[in-house]
Order: C-alpha cells, then structure tokens, then sequence
C-alpha cells in the first residue's frame, strides 16, 4: 500500500507544480517590438500567510520608462537614476490568495532580443523575494522578447497609451483557475483512493 500511496503523491506532486510555477510574479506581454511605446503590467500574487506591502521594478537595459497608472491605494516612486520603479501600500497590501496588476508605459530598445524584468516582492514580515534568476530558478525574473514584428499592445510613437490585452489577460486567469480546479479534483481523488486502501486492509 505504501508503494501505491507513494505513487499517487507523485502524480499529485506534478499536478500541482505548475499551480505553484503560475503564482510567479509576471509582466505582460512577453512580446513585443523595438522601439515601440508599450504599456506593460506587472501581475503579483502573493504566496505567503504575510500580506505584500511593496513592489520594485527594475527597468531592463535600453528600457525607458514613460509614466505609470495610479492603482489605489498604492503611491508610486520613479527613480530614474537606478531605473526603479516602486508600488509601496498605503494600507494592508496585497493579501494571502490575492493579487494586484500594476501597469506602466515605457519605451522598448531600438534593438532586437531578450529584456529581464527584476521585480522584487516586499512582505510585512519584513521578508523579500526577488524575482530575479533565470527560468530554471525558484525565483525566475519575467522576460520579454523584443522583435521587428508589429505588437498589437504596443502604443503609437508619440506614446499615447493603449489598452493591456484583453486576450492574454483572459487566458492567463482562465489558466490559474483550471489550474486550481485540476488540483483540487488530484487531491479529493488521492484521498479516496488512501481512503478505499486502508478500508481494504481492514477488511
């Protein structure tokens, strides 16, 4: 019974990491194009009992930052000289099992490649997580590929800001709830499955 309870935890344990890899701080889009105005949001969930009382985002290299819209709140420190831009509460935060977007229009590099969004999540405990390695980390930094091909997000060269989009934001909720509903049907099934187990043994 044990190699079987064992088996079943394993199938529970790849179930259930991609929930816990989706509650990684993200910025959107992933994709974009040189030189465009794009409007980015920084999504931050909050994986611990303590609530999140600040938000810094670091601007990638050849990244310029534009202007940011006002969340309430939250006040909003721009530091251009270590390009950083900082979200600190007014009030309780960013709470267990929530999440809070926070979205800004910047300028994106003449050049084609990879920008790295370090973003580093302050908690009331006084702990902080910094979102700053690779994809292989436990603590990945977000990406986005910058590229010659037309960005539909991407607003006009006079920096007029456009509207996040509406797709990939629908399609990244939707994913976190069968995600959610995935592990919790992986769970009820492990559970009764020990449950007829151990009943068997008995009998």
């Amino acid at each position: 019974m044990r190699k079987v309870i064992a088996s079943l935890m394993g199938i529970l344990f790849l179930v259930a990491a991609p929930v816990v890899a989706s509650a990684h701080v993200t910025v959107a889009p992933t994709e974009s194009t040189t030189g465009a105005w794009e409007t980015y949001t920084v999504k931050v969930p909050v994986e611990k009992d303590s609530a999140t009382t600040k938000v810094v985002v670091k601007m990638p290299a050849g990244v310029a930052f534009q202007s940011y819209e006002p969340v309430p709140g939250w006040n909003v420190a721009v530091n251009k000289d270590n390009g950083t831009v900082t979200w600190t509460a007014t009030g309780s935060g960013i709470l267990n099992g929530q999440f809070q977007r926070f979205s800004f229009v910047a300028q994106n590099p003449e050049k084609s490649g990879t920008v790295n969004w370090d973003a580093y999540q302050y908690y009331a405990d006084g702990s902080i997580v910094e979102w700053t390695g690779d994809a292989s980390a436990d603590y990945p930094h977000a990406t986005t590929t910058i590229s010659k091909v037309a960005s539909e997000s991407a607003t006009d060269s006079h920096g007029k800001k456009a509207e996040p989009d509406a797709n990939e934001t629908a399609k990244d909720d939707s994913t976190s709830v069968i995600q959610w509903v995935t592990l919790g049907v992986s769970i009820v099934a492990l559970l009764i499955a020990i449950w007829a187990l151990v009943r068997k043994r008995k009998n």
